[in-house]
């Protein structure tokens, strides 16, 4: 550990004895529940591994086991692996269904899973995450954990300002930062700890916060958090925030330490903004294809036993469904829109993996029921053989989707190939 890094922690802590003594010890393991597709209990009743409750989020739990991953139910997007401290933070914010929520600096996804829990696919969800390879692991994330109501954007902080001004009723910025409270999960880290990186976190976070401000409607609310205990990244920067822009209010600010709770390092600030007056931001008449609107009309009723809600949307031969009155895209680096459906593949309508892993469990007309050693199969990308509608149909295990198949004798793989696992069943 570095020894410059334990000198400043033992300056400011009480009880550092009991830090120190506790970073010789594993990491808390936690997992989230995707409450967009099973209940907290529901998800107990099912779970291939014990759990336990965290306490800050309703549908967290500890778990001991070392690689949730490898379970069906992750890739069916039942749960998120995340870490159990890092869950405090988007609960401050009290989503609500129909609300407009940005998470700004998104990736890989796992508060972002917590937002749309609460959203319960109603509303506009604007997930943004600057650097493009983290971006598309985002991306990814959000198609696994179904989440029908996502605008997944590239872009800058500031590029989102200048467009979005007073837009959103709750602003996450889980902001990059020192990573202090995760050494104990990656001490390589903590080889390349500085007093240098600090300073330039915490004066990248409040460009960051700066930009944020603006996108807080009139009475709505913003969390900063980060994963590190500096005060600079912290409490200074919440401090800093609280009087740099005036028409917010400190609610409160919580600090999670791995050696006074099951959980690992993390920082949350929560503000409300004053009531005024929004700035009205137009929703524009959203382009989309007709022919490829009428030949998802028809794959649906074979499809599905209830279409899904939300306007249409092209993106060339692409349809999505996007949330009801969402602003103009244009300018703007978006990886998704809302839901997308499938596309226009020369006359016939070719579904997406998406619209299989957001569909509701209930809602599914075709459907393929695969036993483990199948779905384990159907993940490494293999054919098989298997009883099922003729036509496309989702492939399921224990009910839940894990992606598409099209039926004919055999059952043809459609699995992505970016997303196959070989692994042992």
């Amino acid at each position: 550990m570095n020894a410059a890094y334990l000198a400043r922690m033992r300056r400011e802590l009480e009880d550092y004895a009991a830090y120190e003594a506790c970073l010789g010890g594993p990491p808390a393991r936690g997992v989230c529940v995707n409450a967009l597709k099973i209940s907290p209990h529901g998800f107990a009743a099912l779970a291939p591994f014990a759990l336990s409750p965290v306490p800050w989020e309703e549908r967290g739990f500890y778990i001991d086991e070392p690689r949730p991953g490898r379970s069906l139910y992750h890739d069916a997007g039942l749960f998120y692996v995340q870490e159990p401290s890092a869950m405090c933070a988007a609960p401050l914010l009290d989503v609500q269904p129909g609300e407009r929520v940005l998470d700004l600096c998104a990736a890989p996804g796992g508060k972002s899973s917590q937002l749309a829990g609460a959203m319960q696919g109603r509303g506009i969800l604007v997930l943004n995450e600057k650097m493009p390879d983290r971006a598309r692991i985002l991306l990814q994330n959000v198609e696994r954990m179904g989440i029908p109501n996502a605008v997944v954007t590239c872009a800058s902080p500031e590029a989102l300002a200048g467009r979005l001004e007073g837009y959103f009723d709750k602003v996450l910025v889980d902001a990059p930062c020192s990573g202090e409270g995760m050494l104990r999960k990656e001490p390589e880290a903590a080889a390349q700890w500085s007093e240098e990186n600090v300073r330039m976190c915490a004066a990248r976070q409040r460009k960051i916060l700066q930009s944020a401000a603006a996108m807080v409607a009139p009475g709505g609310r913003l969390v900063y958090s980060t994963c590190t205990f500096s005060r600079a990244e912290d409490e200074e920067n919440a401090a800093w925030f609280a009087e740099a822009f005036p028409q917010f209010t400190l609610l409160r600010q919580q600090k999670l330490y791995p050696h006074r709770v099951r959980g690992e390092g993390h920082f949350a600030a929560l503000f409300v903004r004053e009531e005024g007056e929004a700035p009205r931001i137009r929703a524009p008449r959203l382009p989309f294809d007709r022919r490829a609107a009428a030949l998802w009309k028809e794959f649906a009723r074979g499809f599905l036993h209830e279409e899904p809600q939300g306007e249409l949307l092209s993106f060339g031969q692409s349809l999505c469904l996007v949330p009801a009155g969402l602003f103009s895209l244009d300018g703007l680096k978006v990886l998704r829109a809302g839901l997308l459906l499938g596309k226009d593949a020369g006359g016939r309508f070719e579904p997406a993996h998406a619209l299989a892993m957001a569909a509701p469990r209930a809602s599914l007309r075709a459907k393929a029921e695969l036993n483990e050693e199948q779905a384990r199969a159907y993940l490494r990308g293999e054919e098989l053989e298997v009883s099922a509608p003729r036509g496309w149909c989702a492939a399921c295990y224990g009910g839940w989707p894990l992606g598409l198949a099209k039926s004919a004798g055999t059952l043809k793989n459609h699995y992505p190939k970016g997303l196959r696992k070989p692994f042992a069943p």
